[in-house]
């Protein structure tokens, strides 16, 4: 009788992590807001630097949660590497606070924003891959409620995400430069919050499917785990200043990221513990990675090329007020909390009639349906005189349109790693799941550098492998043709990738 009630609904220890996470995000996604108008107006960087900057920062935030991961599974547990995280992104968001209020001292404002960087990335891989993977504890295995938790979770994530470029970039992005540290100070008060909610409920509410504590400390810290934590800070400081500090072109993250990702899948996958059916599913995790890099380098552009975008080439102006560029970052955060409901009802409805789509299809539907929004921009400014700016409904529908996509792909995919992994790899697939996404926002800045022009995206080609890109039309056409050949292959392997979870969905 108990487990037939607990059927009927969630554990509270969901909405928990909904708050925890939705603050977070609230904190990241504000910051991220504004970063790279700060980088380009406060800190006077060219777009292509600003990008390339950006690109490494989120692809970082993306790899560390493999650290974080490996330290969760051995030594932390996922309670004590949430606590660790949240209280290092506070601090960061902290010190981009000074940063942005020292901006009248550049060679300290420069050192404060590697300082800010380093520790919010390094926070990051404790508390990302952790709270993700607390979610499927929450639940017994095999129980289909995971994936509307997943979705449910994941509204949090864009409940936080709407309302932080509001509140961020009506603090920061105002026209003055000076304001950009009330973003950022923002942006740490909501790490804050979402630290103390955590650490007061955590012990009432985060309980397994058997009633027993989940996410308890595996054993104590010793000398090697702290060694490991503080020479990664140290590492990541290094790596981020290195251009500044040698004037050097050399992309050392470039090579660390795109290393790991084929790298830690090798080591993973030829792992003897693992049995042929693992083995198998593992497979499944790397194949839709790959295709997850496609996704994620053209739709985190959000933060890149498109602000920039926005600021520049877009007509902002409702009567005879100017939105904040920034504000562009919500569209996408609120459609998904529309949206989210309608598509766990439909999903619902396919499973009853045994025609819900495995995940692999899913995600081929995401990777179109991203093609469709780069299509939408790209028709937008073909022909148009570079110094007409386009109307906000243009970009307002590729948002829109990405969003449906983002929930084709994103839970899905924190789902099926959930689903697939064995539960002794479960954090450190989590963690490479997201170090997919590392690949992906790299590459990002590096696609955002290639917006020709510079500052206002007009005239001044570039060229990618080849391919001149002269205006606007040309760059957003990287994208439709880059995200429809992904989405075109994923469909076509899909019904054998199904075969490969062995009865997963």
């Amino acid at each position: 009788m108990e487990n037939t009630q607990v059927q009927k609904g969630h554990p509270k220890g969901l909405y928990l992590l909904f708050f925890t996470e939705m603050w977070e995000r609230f904190s990241y996604y504000g910051m991220r807001a504004i970063f790279i108008l700060f980088l380009t107006k406060a800190i006077m960087l060219s777009s292509k630097d600003a990008s390339n900057i950006y690109g490494s920062f989120t692809g970082l935030v993306y790899l560390t949660p493999l650290l974080g991961g490996y330290l969760c599974d051995r030594y932390l547990g996922n309670r004590r590497s949430i606590f660790i995280g949240g209280i290092m992104m506070a601090i960061g968001q902290f010190l981009l606070f000074i940063c942005a209020s020292s901006i009248g001292t550049p060679a300290m404002a420069q050192t404060l924003l590697w300082a800010g960087l380093t520790v919010l990335i390094v926070g990051n891989g404790f508390f990302k891959p952790n709270i993700s993977t607390m979610v499927g504890q929450l639940y017994p295995k095999g129980d289909r409620r995971v994936d509307s938790a997943f979705t449910i979770f994941y509204m949090g994530i864009n409940l936080g995400a709407f309302f932080s470029p509001l509140v961020c970039g009506g603090l920061g992005d105002t026209g003055n430069i000076a304001d950009f540290k009330w973003g950022f100070l923002a942006a740490c008060i909501g790490m804050v919050v979402s630290v103390i909610s955590f650490e007061v409920l955590k012990n009432k509410y985060l309980q397994g499917p058997d009633g027993e504590h989940i996410g308890m400390p595996v054993k104590k810290i010793d000398a090697t785990s702290l060694g490991i934590i503080v020479g990664s800070t140290a590492l990541i400081f290094f790596l981020l200043s290195f251009k500044n500090m040698f004037q050097s072109d050399i992309d050392l993250i470039g090579y660390l990221i795109y290393g790991a990702m084929l790298i830690v899948p090798l080591v993973i996958i030829t792992d003897k513990s693992l049995t042929g059916e693992e083995r198998s599913r593992i497979g499944v995790i790397f194949i839709l990675a790959f295709f997850v890099i496609f996704f994620w380098s053209a739709f985190e552009q959000a933060g890149a090329s498109l602000t920039l975008f926005a600021d520049k080439q877009t007509d902002r102006h409702i009567g005879g007020w100017e939105m904040p560029a920034s504000f562009f970052q919500s569209v996408n955060p609120l459609a998904v909390i529309t949206i989210a409901p309608i598509m766990t009802v439909i999903w619902g409805w396919l499973h009853k009639r045994n025609a819900e789509p495995a995940s692999p299809l899913k995600m081929a539907w995401g990777l179109a349906l991203l093609c469709l929004g780069y299509i939408v921009i790209m028709m937008a400014v073909k022909g148009v005189d570079s110094s007409i700016k386009i109307s906000m409904f243009w970009l307002l529908s590729l948002y829109v349109l990405h969003s449906i996509g983002e929930l084709c792909l994103s839970p899905i995919g924190l789902s099926m790693v959930s689903k697939l992994a064995p539960v002794r790899f479960a954090s450190l697939l989590m963690g490479t799941w997201f170090l997919a996404n590392a690949a992906a926002n790299k590459f990002a800045g590096t696609l955002s550098a290639l917006i020709p022009g510079g500052e206002d995206g007009t005239g001044g080609a570039t060229s990618f492998f080849g391919y001149q890109i002269t205006n606007l039309y040309d760059f957003f056409m990287l994208f439709v043709v880059m995200t429809g050949i992904a989405a075109a292959l994923l469909f076509l392997i899909s019904g054998y990738l199904r075969k490969m979870m062995h009865g997963i969905k």
